[in-house]
């Protein structure tokens, strides 16, 4: 007779192994998407405060 592998099939294994890989790849669109908020925000934030300084030093 021969030993059964508990895991499951070859088949399913390689099922679990794409999921895991889809999941690691959602996570890293996840943190690029907020990199990119974080960023762009800050150059917002940047942008407004180099604004402020400018109309400040023109005011009569």
């Amino acid at each position: 007779m021969t030993e059964q592998v508990s895991d499951g099939s070859v088949g399913e294994q390689r099922k679990r192994k794409a999921k895991e890989k889809d999941r690691e790849g959602q996570i890293e669109r996840g943190v690029a998407i907020r990199a990119g908020f974080y960023i762009f925000g800050t150059h917002i934030v940047a942008g407004w405060v180099i604004l402020l300084f400018y109309l400040g030093r023109h005011a009569h």
